[in-house]
């Protein structure tokens, strides 16, 4: 959920139609562009094939052979005319910009036949690690493409879904295309703070002048709406989990304790007889404080050792990243404070035993 999408989301927004009968694509995107330029707010505007966090649109195998026998991946490939790339603001950290003769028609729905392109860093390093991508080639079925430049990032619209997960989430090639290559997606740059008023005007505005066109309201929305949108459902499992492991561990303190409790009452006459011999309450406190912390301690390896296990089984098998080494010793303390915490009122009984207590018999 923390993935950088590559552009400033709180400035973007996506308008998007669903169809349009009997639209020219020029004439609709000239239409459509030069009515949005006029709302006040609005700073600038560009055609789009898709959005990060909007509906993807296409998704494809590439591989780096022309004969298709060395298969690269599948990334997203966002078709993005001029105004767009301008709209974005979007420069590569490596290679260079497009220029003017880069932008071409669409031979197959918005695929050009052979385009120099972006990709990003992720995808990059994926397809040849340790080695300079510039210049390389591509191919998608018969198209075939050329790195141009590298973006450090720009996250495809369904990040952690599909077949590439969460390994793919970030690859992506930006295809240059002329504005009349596609039709019906918008990119728009605002101020973030209009985007509520903005929106409005903008379907309103775009039901007069385009009745013909049928306005898409899930994804016509600011692109933070997007996100906010699309990781909806992983936000409820993540408030899910965090719930199930709150339980687990008030039923882990609350095991800790009873079972601290039944230790005391059947030490009771062996605290009694300490007592007696002149052990202090803090001498009983800790030392039950103290047998605590050391069982505490063997479970605490033993599941540390289980995490790392399951850890390299999943990077091995799965292909999922590695779990961050600091997640053990920050889990490992937590446990160690949630034991030490749920021992404290049992040992503090067991330290308020009265040496009396050793000539009663068992």
């Amino acid at each position: 959920m923390n993935v950088t999408s590559g552009v400033e989301e709180s400035q973007f927004g996506l308008v998007s139609f669903r169809s349009c009968e009997q639209c020219q694509p020029a004439e609709f995107n000239a239409r459509i562009q030069s009515a949005l330029r006029a709302i006040p707010g609005i700073k600038s505007i560009g055609v789009v094939s898709a959005l990060p966090f909007a509906s993807p649109t296409g998704n494809a195998g590439i591989t780096l052979d022309q004969a298709g026998k060395q298969f690269g991946g599948v990334p997203h490939f966002y078709g993005f005319g001029p105004s767009a790339i301008s709209t974005l603001g979007l420069h590569p950290t490596q290679g260079r910009n497009f220029t003017d003769v880069d932008f071409q028609p669409a031979a197959l729905y918005f695929f050009p036949a052979s385009a120099d392109v972006w990709i990003t860093r992720s995808l990059a390093d994926h397809l040849w690690p340790n080695e300079t991508p510039l210049g390389r080639s591509f191919w998608m079925d018969k198209f075939h493409y050329r790195v141009a430049g590298v973006l450090a990032h720009f996250v495809r619209p369904n990040p952690g879904q599909g077949e590439t997960g969460i390994t793919g989430a970030d690859w992506s090639v930006i295809l240059p295309l002329l504005d009349s290559a596609q039709t019906g997606t918008y990119v728009i740059h605002a101020t973030p703070t209009q985007w509520p008023q903005l929106m409005q005007e903008i379907r309103k505005t775009v039901r007069q002048i385009a009745p013909e066109a049928i306005l898409d309201e899930e994804q016509s929305r600011p692109l933070a709406e997007l996100r906010h949108q699309f990781f909806q459902r992983d936000r409820a499992m993540a408030w899910l989990l965090v719930l199930v492991i709150m339980a687990m561990l008030l039923v882990t303190s609350l095991g800790i304790l009873g079972l601290a409790s039944f230790w005391v009452q059947q030490r009771t006459k062996q605290i009694g007889i300490r007592r007696a011999l002149g052990a202090t309450r803090g001498q009983i406190l800790r030392y039950f404080q103290t047998e605590n912390f050391l069982i505490s301690s063997l479970g605490i390896a033993l599941g540390m050792l289980l995490a790392y296990l399951i850890n390299q089984l999943l990077m091995q098998h799965y292909a999922l990243p590695r779990l961050p080494l600091y997640y053990l010793p920050i889990g490992a303390l937590v446990l160690w404070v949630l034991g030490q915490a749920a021992v404290f009122g049992p040992a503090r009984r067991a330290a308020a035993v009265p040496p009396a207590i050793a000539t009663r018999s068992a």
